[in-house]
């Protein structure tokens, strides 16, 4: 079966860190770009963070930049999202893309509360 599982969600104070990962399934994700976004309520969907299939490439969102970072390990099947310094307005469900071209994936997304 085809899909993308995100885990490492929760509850985590302000100036906390989680780390969320991505783990896809019935296909390999090396050659698919990986991003992540993020959806809080009544906001659209925004990306957070892109990282080609290589590895060689990355970007942010211009809020995350220099709290969040994307890594991947093809090996694994897994992509990940180290969040630091987390603040009350990075409360969202986050979730986990490939994109290939026109072929798009998406996993169900975990939700991340930042809250005291």
């Amino acid at each position: 079966q085809v899909q993308l599982v995100e885990s490492g969600g929760g509850l985590v104070q302000p100036g906390g860190s989680l780390r969320l990962s991505c783990t896809a399934s019935g296909f390999f994700i090396g050659a698919y770009d990986m991003s992540w976004y993020r959806q809080a309520p009544g906001k659209e969907r925004e990306l957070v963070g892109s990282i080609s299939s290589g590895g060689g490439s990355k970007t942010y969102t211009d809020s995350v930049k220099g709290r969040f970072a994307i890594s991947r390990d093809n090996a694994k099947n897994t992509v990940y999202l180290q969040m630091n310094i987390l603040k009350s307005e990075d409360t969202a469900v986050y979730y986990c893309n490939a994109a290939r071209g026109s072929l798009q994936r998406w996993g169900q997304g975990t939700q991340v509360t930042v809250s005291s």
